[in-house]
């Protein structure tokens, strides 16, 4: 069941403005970064030393909380760079402004902003779009999950492969930015490549969450997420069919617990190879 309080909004008008933040907030990073050039000069470093953060990310921040602090004022914010504020209406946006950081930085295209919207624990609404094509990934809980396509103006449902052969799925996945859980991860993943297609890994859990949604990947794991990597993407995936596991969006990502997605068809099976590696348990940083 969703959520129960009292609403002032439809799970569709969230995702509508989950969308056009999204949309306007991408247009602002691609003119920013041709702007800057070189991004290793306006770069730092937060969790460790290969985890950056540029000064675009906080600038994306900045915009997204201020435009739905405009729309919204009683809604809550909960942001990646530290953004924060309670809410008075039980809705709390969720916001990672650059997933991939890594690879805006290094200009590899697979980089996303994610807004999602929640209530009472639930993501009801969110979207991603991969900032360097356009590519917008958006749902509603109830009412489907959509990709749009810029270049061709077209709006497409999206729907998870009916893969039901685990040895025949293609697994996407992503590590951490500590060493010590990147190394338990790397021992995990020699247990699952034998028992799959194939692993990818592109770096970006928001957009690895979309990939799954449009059929593109068959599977995604990772350990140790916080809930902007992922909150907009399980909604995503659910609303196309997927089957998630995910930590309560409260959970830090430095408990290390794991996430999972999968089609209905061959989730029990991806449950069962994790548990019988261990790898259900939390991977330690």
């Amino acid at each position: 069941m969703g959520p129960t309080s009292a609403q002032t909004y439809s799970f569709n008008e969230l995702r509508a403005i989950a969308s056009e933040t999204a949309t306007l907030t991408a247009a602002r990073i691609r003119d920013k970064r041709a702007e800057l050039g070189n991004l290793w000069d306006y770069t730092n470093t937060k969790s460790s030393s290969v985890d950056p953060v540029t000064i675009v990310d906080t600038l994306a921040e900045d915009f997204i909380a201020n435009r739905i602090q405009e729309l919204r004022p009683e809604d809550g914010l909960i942001g990646e760079e530290g953004t924060g504020a309670p809410s008075l209406s039980g809705v709390t946006w969720i916001v990672d402004p650059i997933d991939g950081t890594v690879n805006f930085v290094y200009g590899l295209p697979q980089y996303a902003v994610s807004i999602a919207a929640a209530v009472d624990g639930v993501v009801v609404a969110g979207a991603v779009i991969n900032v360097d094509t356009g590519v917008l990934y958006s749902a509603a809980r109830g009412e489907g999950a959509y990709k749009y396509l810029p270049e061709k103006d077209e709006i497409v449902l999206l729907r998870v492969n009916d893969v039901s052969d685990l040895s025949q799925a293609l697994v996407a996945t992503g590590f951490s930015y500590s060493a010590t859980r990147r190394g338990h991860q790397a021992e995990v993943l020699t247990s699952v490549l034998p028992a799959v297609r194939d692993i990818r890994r592109l770096g970006s859990a928001a957009l690895d969450l979309c990939l799954l949604a449009d059929g593109q990947v068959d599977v995604y794991y990772e350990h140790g997420l916080n809930c902007w990597d992922y909150a907009a993407g399980i909604l995503i995936a659910e609303e196309a069919g997927a089957l998630v596991h995910a930590p309560g969006l409260s959970i830090p990502g430095q408990s290390g617990e794991i996430l999972y997605a999968a089609p209905q068809l061959v989730f029990d099976a991806v449950e069962a190879l994790f548990s019988g590696i261990g790898a259900l348990k939390p991977l330690r940083a």
